[in-house]
């Protein structure tokens, strides 16, 4: 088969279903597609199937983001945040992340409202910060429910409401996010409701990572529910 730009569609599907699948969005990105310079530099980064390189998965993202895609931008910016592939520079990564917000990218708009939160990069603006992790929320994103129900619990920017907080954490695990959902998990166990919580906490240690568990596991050790909270807990993390 011949370059990307002379392959038909069903020649592309072909290569899609196939073994020459990574060869296909490489050679796109060299092409020039901005999508599959997104792609294959998340290919680089995590390793998948081919060998990792974090430094070329940068370039790539760059590269994409010069043309203005969203999601390799948000990527340029969490390299940046994190390290991979360049030093660390949380100023340049907030600024991929509010230029990506602003564009409409959800992933970005919770980025950006965490780099605020902890004044990573710009100066801490609880405020600002709760009012991007709300459009993050609106528009469907869990992880963004989540931390609105913290900032309701903690009295964050706006004032304390356990209703609001327990409203949140509620859409945040019905979302998928593991930790809205052993969050909610928490509300339900305060109002009563254990038998409840604990299907909630199983989902929390199915969903959630290791990391995640180990203090879930001692929450709930010194929690009303105990050795049976932890034991929904290692259920939910046996059935990963």
């Amino acid at each position: 088969m011949g370059a990307i730009d002379q392959l038909t569609r069903d020649e592309i599907a072909a290569r899609l279903s196939g073994d020459e699948r990574t060869a296909l969005i490489r050679d796109g990105a060299v092409a020039g597609v901005a999508e599959a310079q997104a792609v294959w530099g998340q290919m680089l980064l995590d390793g998948i199937t081919v060998e990792r390189d974090a430094a070329a998965a940068f370039a790539w993202f760059n590269h994409a983001a010069a043309q203005r895609h969203l999601m390799a931008l948000n990527m340029v910016g969490r390299c940046y945040d994190l390290g991979w592939g360049t030093p660390v520079d949380k100023a340049r990564a907030a600024a991929c992340f509010a230029a990506a917000a602003d564009a409409g990218m959800v992933e970005a708009m919770y980025n950006l409202a965490t780099a605020l939160a902890l004044g990573e990069g710009v100066a801490q603006d609880r405020a600002a910060a709760l009012g991007w992790f709300m459009r993050a929320a609106d528009a469907g994103y869990a992880k963004a429910m989540n931390h609105v129900g913290s900032f309701h619990e903690d009295g964050w920017a706006t004032p304390r409401d356990i209703r609001a907080a327990a409203h949140w954490y509620a859409r945040a695990a019905e979302g998928g996010d593991f930790r809205g959902a052993f969050n909610h998990a928490r509300m339900l166990i305060e109002a009563g409701g254990q038998a409840v919580a604990l299907v909630w906490i199983e989902r929390a240690g199915a969903w959630g990572n290791p990391a995640f568990r180990d203090k879930a596991r001692a929450w709930l050790s010194a929690s009303t529910l105990g050795a049976e909270g932890v034991a929904a807990l290692d259920r939910g993390a046996a059935s990963c």
